[in-house]
């Protein structure tokens, strides 16, 4: 069987998702891989077969989102070009983590794909939301990568579709323990936005990880790292606590492990609200911003907060059982023949 799995690479997360269900992956055939974006600090560890900027998210160092930066990257003619040149019909199955390019080539060659990833899970009603929809961004979690089918991953079962999130295997592993420090990664804020929040709260140890931050680096009770695998594995796993953003997969480790969270999605970036109400209704503590009053709800959460555990460890084998169970292949010779027709 030959395989496209198509990867998101605006932020960490899909990619930290892809390296884990890869080698599982590969039992079943030949994987290529086309990874779209470039504002991501991982790197994916295999061979990369197609490679786009795509169309990222980018960030304006204060935990909101940066629209000129974003305009200014967008580049319709090249979008245009890469889905016609993108090869979809040479596959037999195609996954798609949430990238446009490779929706509009399936949608233009006629080929089935499987959207495979945390925002298929938005297609159920069930998906916790927050109190103010934004119908802009319901549009955009239907209809950004639309495909023939739907694998979504959440904190919990919301649907039948539903599984639960992609746990690396470090995580998975580890025996958590409690050391002093709070791991912070808010990927939206930038590194001297950063050291103004946290700098006052000097009884408190915090890890914090930053995009522009490339050597460890000690400035009293803050400790600068550069956003690594192995070092955020680390920290996390022997923290006090995580503050975050409303991301997916940081969080869903967090909770794995039974460590206690703050999250802060970032400023009018619909997918993280939802993600924020999910965490609130599970009893994580949930801030809408960094406000003059962070000290207070800080405190209150280190002395009072309780932590959340979740078991994440069967997921990878329950969702690509389902995935290869119901997973419709291309019939390649007849999907290209009706694609020239047109």
């Amino acid at each position: 069987m030959k395989i496209l799995y198509s990867i998101q690479a605006t932020g960490n997360g899909h990619i930290s998702r892809a390296m884990e269900l890869l080698p599982y992956l590969k039992e079943h055939g030949q994987v290529d891989i086309f990874l779209s974006g470039d504002n991501s600090s991982l790197r994916l560890d295999t061979p990369v077969k197609y490679r786009s900027k795509g169309w990222s998210l980018y960030y304006n160092c204060t935990g909101g989102l940066n629209y000129w930066k974003m305009m200014k990257r967008y580049e319709p003619l090249r979008l245009k070009q890469e889905i016609r040149e993108l090869p979809v019909e040479k596959y037999d199955l195609v996954i798609n983590d949430f990238d446009y390019i490779t929706s509009a080539a399936c949608a233009r060659k006629r080929v089935r794909s499987v959207n495979f990833g945390h925002q298929a899970s938005f297609l159920s009603p069930n998906t916790p939301r927050p109190e103010s929809r934004s119908q802009a961004g319901e549009w955009v979690l239907r209809n950004y990568a639309k495909a023939s089918q739907y694998i979504g991953l959440h904190f919990r079962q919301y649907d039948e579709f539903i599984f639960t999130p992609v746990i690396k295997k470090e995580i998975l592993e580890a025996n958590p323990v409690e050391r002093d420090h709070i791991t912070v990664y808010l990927p939206s804020w930038c590194e001297p936005q950063l050291m103004k929040v946290f700098r006052e709260f000097k009884d408190v140890p915090f890890h914090l990880f930053s995009w522009q931050t490339l050597q460890p680096r000690q400035e009293g009770h803050l400790t600068f790292l550069p956003v690594d695998k192995k070092l955020f594995n680390e920290s996390l796993i022997q923290c006090n606590g995580l503050i975050t953003g409303g991301g997916f997969e940081t969080p869903a480790e967090a909770l794995h492990l039974g460590k206690k969270i703050i999250a802060i999605p970032i400023r009018n970036q619909y997918e993280q609200q939802c993600n924020a109400a999910a965490l609130k209704e599970l009893g994580v503590t949930m801030l809408k911003t960094v406000g003059s009053d962070f000290g207070i709800h800080l405190y209150d959460w280190l002395n009072n907060a309780k932590p959340v555990r979740m078991d994440y460890g069967s997921s990878i084998p329950e969702a690509l059982e389902y995935l290869f169970d119901h997973a419709e292949l291309n019939e390649r010779e007849e999907l290209v023949g009706d694609w020239r027709e047109k």
